[in-house]
């Protein structure tokens, strides 16, 4: 075990110590007793270390795993602001556009650019990875 995995096993002691399991009594109602929010990602940390570590052994994962999230963050919020789209087409067009810009990000255009491509009537088709 490398220094950063005993950190982070001292560090999920210390949340397991902050924040102990429920007491066993008998219980009201079928099932296991309900944990706390903070239990349960504590547990679920703990169960899962390999794969919560996995970026600092293998340098092809990500720190973070959000990227499907990051591209639904600007539909949401434009939900949130005009309470959706007017029509189901706009929504379509919409889409397309965000997944041309995020495929561009991903494989590391100049978004302006090739927008500007585009515009003029010169789209650069992104390559497809399979």
């Amino acid at each position: 075990m490398n220094a950063f995995e005993v950190r982070y096993q001292v560090i999920l002691n210390e949340g397991f110590d902050t924040n102990p399991p429920v007491p066993s009594d008998p219980p009201k109602s079928r099932g296991r007793p309900k944990q706390s929010p903070a239990k349960n990602l504590l547990d679920r940390l703990q169960n899962q270390q390999t794969e919560v570590l996995r970026f600092m052994v293998d340098f092809e994962v990500p720190f973070d795993n959000n990227q499907a999230e990051r591209d639904l963050r600007m539909m949401k919020l434009k939900q949130k602001i005009s309470g959706g789209f007017r029509s189901l087409p706009g929504g379509q067009f919409f889409c397309r556009i965000r997944g041309y810009i995020s495929t561009l990000k991903k494989q590391e255009q100049n978004i302006l650019d090739r927008l500007k491509q585009f515009f003029g009537g010169n789209p650069t088709i992104p390559v497809l990875l399979t």
